[in-house]
């Protein structure tokens, strides 16, 4: 069901000559539909004045700067964000007047996928109308006593630190959220406000008449209703994908010929013990497809169900990226529009091979194929880092050449968002071989063994380490660092030698490009996949410079102890035969 609100507003000054209160709604632009909707309500502060201003900026800077934010991220940290920037500019304009101007409350819904998320500071009101019984979803940040309920406790833009109240819930079709001034629900008493909202279905006029009843019973304030009624939902957010990965059961050991859900497996891919890849058919129109699934060792595992979960939520948010040029398409529903009846992913195939097939079936690959892999990988690794996207698997086993001319991304199942489960971020992912040293322990600044300094979260320089990697291997056929089982440590004893030693055709400026993407030390790589990208575009017209050899006392700070030692071992020798065989 597309997602489809019926949003409406009144605000009127009332026997005020200002009106002071605010209020805005803003809709996705097309590709950001995935982001939802976003609705704010602002009081502006009287004492002190400018309270017009800051309701009016707060909320508008809130309902656009929303938009701006990773569609990765959860929705309070984004309204977090945005909501803390700007309590620290009026706070900062406040900070050498009294008494303070520019002050605001401020109640804001963000309504996306199939949850919404509230923000709250001060004394406007959010209620939930379902089922015909309306909830109050805030609390008055006002003084408990009845005489000074006009007095605020909280409010943006007061104090350097706000403390904003948020709450999330699931959100259904047929809900109505009904966002209030003080002026309106000062006067007006719950059962009527829920009486009012009952009966009319257009949320204009519901607005409209919560106003126009609120000043007929004597409000003296500014008066603001903002009412959103839901027709239809999004596509499921992370919370939903994690309810159904619990409710639906992991499919049993699929075999050769086994039919699920109207597809038949015709191969199984992959199976690593935790996730198996399997292709199947579609027994209606005979089109592939690539279902990966739990393995049923795992089936009751919780947080494998949420890591194979949280692939399924970044798959369907990445679709509505630029990046989804470079990634598999993931299918919500079956292709005959039904819901699945167990716990798995279903993807396109694509015909073609991994980098990896491909290496194994030439050894060496030919610069130009080398040179439009990386170019293509670079890319879309810029476009996941943009969205907050680290992948943290890259090797030619995940970079799949189509048929199609495409390079694709493989297996997102370890990838960081900030949404991922704990459990998936505190695991040390991805191959051995490809990752970088920092991850190990290794600073490559001051000294050569691995987990001789605080290991690394990987970040979007880890992606990039992998890539040069993958991209030695490719041109090579071997591994700049040598192999790294799974149950070794990276080691880090030497620097790599150029590519060029192994295969002379490689030009230098390749050579260069790839030694520094696989620097030891940090500092030396590419920061950022355009700069790899720029590199890589650039070829000889722009050549790099190499990277400097890392220094004897760097690789190795006994270096100078060894020397002394080996020194004062053969001066030992030659005293030794000295004193037994020359003549006396």
């Amino acid at each position: 069901m597309a997602f489809n609100l019926d949003i409406g507003f009144a605000s009127l000054a009332g026997r005020k000559d200002i009106n002071e209160d605010f209020c805005a709604a803003m809709l996705p632009e097309p590709g950001q539909e995935g982001m939802g909707s976003i609705v704010a309500i602002a009081d502006g502060v009287s004492a002190g004045g400018m309270g017009k201003e800051a309701a009016q900026t707060t909320v508008t800077s809130l309902v656009r700067d929303y938009y701006g934010t990773p569609e990765t991220w959860d929705t309070t940290v984004a309204l977090d964000r945005i909501i803390g920037a700007q309590n620290a500019w009026l706070a900062g304009l406040n900070r050498r007047r009294q008494p303070a101007l520019g002050l605001t409350t401020l109640t804001a819904v963000v309504l996306r996928g199939q949850s919404y998320a509230l923000a709250h500071v001060g004394d406007t009101r959010a209620y939930l109308l379902r089922d015909g019984q309306l909830t109050q979803l805030t609390h008055d940040h006002v003084v408990e006593h009845p005489d000074f309920r006009h007095q605020l406790l909280r409010s943006v833009g007061a104090e350097d630190r706000l403390v904003v109240d948020y709450s999330q819930g699931d959100l259904q079709v047929g809900d109505v959220f009904v966002l209030l001034s003080d002026g309106v629900h000062g006067v007006l008493p719950v059962k009527k406000i829920n009486t009012m909202t009952v009966a009319v279905s257009d949320a204009q006029l519901i607005s409209q008449q919560l106003v126009d009843a609120a000043l007929a019973a004597g409000s003296h304030d500014n008066a603001t209703a903002l009412v959103v009624r839901v027709l239809g939902l999004l596509d499921a957010t992370l919370q939903d994908e994690n309810r159904q990965a619990l409710a639906l059961p992991v499919p049993a050991r699929l075999k050769l010929g086994d039919t699920l859900d109207g597809l038949a497996v015709t191969a199984t891919v992959a199976d690593n013990g935790i996730n198996v890849l399997h292709q199947v058919r579609d027994l209606q129109t005979q089109r592939l497809y690539a279902l990966k699934t739990l393995h049923p060792s795992r089936a009751h595992d919780p947080e494998e169900r949420a890591m194979l979960a949280h692939e399924a939520w970044l798959a369907k948010r990445m679709q509505s990226s630029r990046a989804a040029d470079y990634l598999v398409n993931l299918h919500s529903r079956l292709p005959s529009g039904k819901e699945p009846s167990a716990f798995y992913l279903l993807y396109d195939w694509h015909a073609g091979e991994t980098l990896q097939q491909l290496l194994d079936r030439q050894h060496k690959v030919s610069l130009p194929q080398v040179l439009s892999a990386a170019t293509q990988v670079a890319k879309a690794l810029g476009l996941l880092h943009r969205q907050g996207v680290i992948h943290r698997d890259i090797k030619p086993a995940n970079l799949h050449q189509g048929e199609d001319g495409v390079l694709r991304l493989l297996d997102l199942g370890v990838a960081l968002s900030g949404r991922e489960p704990e459990s998936q971020r505190a695991l040390h992912a991805g191959t051995p071989s490809y990752i970088n040293p920092e991850q190990w322990g290794f600073s490559g600044r001051a000294g050569a063994l691995a987990h001789e300094g605080p290991v690394e979260l990987p970040d979007a320089q880890s992606d990039l380490f992998a890539l040069g990697v993958a991209l030695y291997q490719l041109l090579t056929g071997k591994l700049p660092y040598g192999e790294v089982l799974p149950y070794q440590a990276g080691r880090y004893w030497r620097d790599p030698v150029a590519p060029s030693r192994h295969r002379p055709e490689i030009p230098i400026w390749l050579d260069h490009v790839v030694l520094k993407a696989v620097a030891r030390d940090k500092r030396q790589r590419f920061e950022t996949a355009e700069e790899l990208l720029l590199a890589l575009e650039r070829g000889a017209s722009r050549p790099l410079t190499a990277p400097p050899a890392t220094p004897l006392m760097q690789r190795d700070p006994t270096a100078l102890w060894k020397l002394a030692l080996g020194i004062s071992l053969l001066f030992n020798l030659l005293l030794v035969y000295w004193l037994l065989f020359l003549p006396k």
